[in-house]
């Protein structure tokens, strides 16, 4: 059993860094009155962490391919240990902020090597088996982020959804260093850094104005003075990247329409179909009064139907075109927020968003799987590992983005549904308040009013971010149908493979993998496959 020690080594540091992606969410009530933060720092908990995902999961490829894929992991392991610490130990919302964005920089670090490592250290069909196992745990992270840290949080408390890091990295960084050889690329090119500062402001810039939004309103001088920065900063990586010999990310690229309409669906996807979700903890926890575990129960359905849809979907779909998976399925993403936003009335509990979970779930597990796919398909194959990480870099960007977008929609819906009331109970309700205020009042007539008035609030608040989530889905789907035309068939993922695990059966005795991996960009080697399925996630 010694031969699949590097694939625990990899699997570990993945699902840890996935389930940190979603962990956070039922947590967030805990921390609020913890930390006595309101809404704009609970959208900033969760939001730098995949903005820095985002932001540097490009660069840390190309970093790894030049200094070697072993020591970027070892040191993304190392310092998200940390940064998880420091989390967990934080006494104040900008400390904590602060150092989830460290933990960011460990994700990327991790999450740009993991497929590289696989490469390297599998060939034939144990990289099958590898490759199969590690999107099943990918897929695993995705439905138990909500249930672990609802058990974290309700008999722990909220800080060990950090300190359960801590002996997992131990355990990872061990079994790295015992079975995982070192690889990197001899041809590979310096680091972009023009790019990536660029790149990290304008991400930053924007997700900050969308934030402000919620406070401030769209016209005020601080909103828009960041979408000017942001506005600047991008036009800036723009020209860099144009001018650059060796630029991180290469704007040929998207002179594919394919292409095109790939990110925009990596992208819109996420901020579709899971951004909404910090919302719905919310909501769960202080107005419906459930547990930790109760509201990250509520939100596995999500999960549980994408991980089915998408085992299902390599099988039954196998062939199709891409333009009808990744299309159709975020019709379904859209089609499920439309649903939820019509079910969801004041006074009605979580089982009305139950129907609505498990069709979003299903359009993430018929779109998911051909994205990658596709995307790669689009390209050269020696820029499929820049393909391959610029839909990641845009996933989590989506993320950030979509958590933002919708969190302006949800307090501008929670002050329509307040109405004179908006100005003074939307933000401590919006921060997770709400059990809090309802406690406080008088028993009697006046709790009762206040209670249904916190029930049409958040009935309205959220029915919004449903809606703007359906359009998001809605918008990803015309640009595919629109865009895409005569692009590669995607392969089924492998045996177990979930949503965000893609599979392409190569074709030929010799074709030149990406051996930075699917994250990230860098270099590439020609790699003897004969037919093995080689992942791409």
């Amino acid at each position: 059993m010694r031969k699949w020690l590097p694939l625990t080594a990899v699997c570990l540091g993945a699902f840890m860094l996935l389930v940190d992606v979603t962990i956070v969410t039922v947590a967030l009530p805990d921390m609020a009155a913890d930390m006595h933060t309101g809404f704009a720092g609970l959208q900033w908990v969760m939001d730098v962490y995949a903005l820095a995902l985002a932001a540097l999961l490009l660069g840390a490829g190309s970093l790894a391919d030049r200094i070697g894929r072993r020591r970027v992991y070892l040191a993304g392991l190392g310092l998200f240990a940390a940064a998880s610490l420091a989390c967990g130990l934080a006494t104040g919302p900008a400390g904590l902020i602060a150092f989830r964005a460290v933990q960011g920089i460990g994700g990327a670090a991790m999450f740009a090597t993991t497929m590289a490592l696989l490469s390297g250290s599998y060939q034939g069909r144990d990289r099958a088996v590898a490759f199969g196992a590690w999107g099943a745990v990918n897929g695993a992270a995705a439905a138990a982020g909500p249930i672990i840290g609802g058990l974290l949080t309700e008999h722990f408390g909220w800080r060990w959804i950090f300190f359960i890091n801590l002996p997992v990295c131990a355990l990872a960084v061990h079994v790295t260093r015992k079975s995982v050889t070192e690889s990197r690329d001899p041809h590979a090119k310096g680091l972009d850094l023009p790019g990536m500062a660029t790149f990290t402001a304008g991400a930053a810039a924007v997700t900050w104005a969308m934030i402000r939004v919620g406070e401030n309103g769209w016209g005020s001088p601080t909103t828009l003075g960041l979408f000017g920065l942001g506005a600047a900063a991008f036009a800036g990586f723009v020209l860099v990247e144009v001018r650059s010999p060796r630029p991180m990310l290469d704007l040929s690229l998207f002179r594919s329409g394919t292409f095109v309409a790939v990110m925009a669906a990596g992208l819109l996807l996420s901020g579709a179909a899971f951004s909404y979700l910090m919302y719905v903890s919310l909501w769960l926890q202080s107005a419906e009064g459930l547990s930790p575990v109760g509201a990250g129960l509520v939100l596995v359905p999500l999960s549980v139907a994408a991980f089915l849809v998408s085992a299902a979907a390599g099988r039954l779909l196998h062939g199709a075109p891409p333009r009808l998976t990744i299309g159709g399925g975020l019709v379904l993403i859209g089609a499920g927020a439309l649903l939820q936003a019509w079910m969801l009335d004041a006074g009605d509990g979580w089982q009305a968003l139950l129907p609505g979970l498990l069709v979003t779930g299903a359009g993430v597990g018929a779109a998911t799987p051909a994205l990658a796919a596709t995307a790669m398909g689009a390209v050269s194959p020696t820029r499929a590992g820049m393909a391959g990480g610029a839909l990641n870099t845009a996933r989590q960007l989506g993320t950030a983005l979509g958590i933002a977008v919708l969190g302006a929609v949800f307090h501008d819906g929670l002050r329509g549904g307040l109405g004179e009331a908006g100005r003074t109970l939307a933000e401590p309700l919006a921060g997770g308040g709400a059990r809090q205020l309802l406690d406080a009042a008088p028993a009697g007539a006046a709790r009762e009013a206040l209670t249904g008035l916190v029930d049409a609030a958040f009935a309205s608040g959220l029915r919004d971010t449903f809606l703007a989530s359906a359009a998001m889905g809605l918008a990803g789907a015309l640009a595919v149908f629109l865009l895409v035309r005569g692009a590669p068939r995607p392969a089924p993922p492998a045996p177990g493979a979930p949503a965000g695990a893609v599979t392409g059966r190569v074709a030929g005795p010799s074709v030149r993998e990406p051996v930075s991996g699917t994250p990230a960009g860098g270099g590439d080697r020609p790699v003897h496959t004969d037919g093995d399925r080689v992942a791409h996630g």
